[in-house]
């Protein structure tokens, strides 16, 4: 499980977790410098958290693992998949894009506001969730979890995340290209209809580019699916002594 530009593995939705975990073994990773993971501050891309990806696998001793990657992460997802192909068993990719001259770029506006650390962590916390939301939704996410994303937003250090904006910046400026029609790995894309964050249009370029790819389009009331926020319910899985993960109880391991 692999989250988004400058989100933790704490930042999930505790509902989407633990619908996963009732039937899989989970895996949530921090990328270099940020939540529980360090970094000596230099600049990285997205091959090089990839390989930090592969090395999490190797070390836990999985022969193979279906990898989820959301958003920037998606990215992440797709680099690991082409260059270990042996490594996974199946890829899901949430609101992300292929990158490259294949990818649509969101506004100008809305990515100065993703990347904007400026004001107080409730201020980026309302700004943070007015692009991830609907208008009509993301005030009264803010009502419940602006205290959540907030503290999650006091944490984060404004270097690491222009940090990331350059490597995602990097992706849209190489990405992967013609080397998705390599994948032979089995991959489900999705994403909403009306994403401001990531368009939905580069779900559709995935799925031409990817052999055998499927595509689930969210519509109806929340079509602008894009974000997630951590909640403070009770969750299916335990934390292990590892820095940079956690696993779920079931041990069944993926479907």
């Amino acid at each position: 499980m692999l989250n988004g530009l400058a989100a933790t593995s704490a930042d999930w939705d505790a509902s989407f977790i633990d619908g996963l975990a009732a039937a899989s073994e989970l895996v949530l990773l921090d990328n270099r410098g940020i939540g529980a993971s360090s970094d000596n501050g230099a600049p990285f891309d997205i091959r090089q958290l990839a390989e930090d990806t592969a090395r999490v696998i190797e070390a836990l001793e999985f022969e193979r693992a279906s990898v989820l990657g959301w958003s920037l992460d998606g990215c992440i997802a797709q680099t690991l998949a082409l260059e270990h192909p042996a490594r996974i068993n199946k890829l899901i990719l949430l609101s992300t894009d292929p990158g490259g001259t294949d990818a649509k770029l969101a506004s100008p506006d809305v990515r100065s506001r993703l990347a904007d650390m400026s004001g107080t962590p409730h201020e980026q916390a309302r700004r943070l969730l007015s692009v991830l939301f609907p208008a009509d939704l993301a005030e009264s996410i803010y009502q419940k979890f602006g205290g959540i994303v907030a503290a999650a937003r006091a944490q984060l250090s404004a270097d690491l995340v222009r940090r990331q904006v350059a490597a995602m910046d990097a992706w849209h400026r190489d990405g992967t290209g013609d080397r998705l029609r390599e994948l032979s790995t089995p991959t489900f894309v999705a994403a909403g209809i009306e994403d401001i964050v990531i368009p939905a249009s580069n779900a559709l370029a995935l799925v031409n580019a990817i052999p055998g790819a499927w595509l689930a389009q969210i519509q109806g009331r929340r079509p602008r699916f894009h974000g997630a926020v951590s909640t403070p319910t009770r969750r299916s899985y335990q934390w292990v002594p590892r820095p940079l993960m956690n696993r779920s109880i079931n041990q069944e391991g993926p479907t």
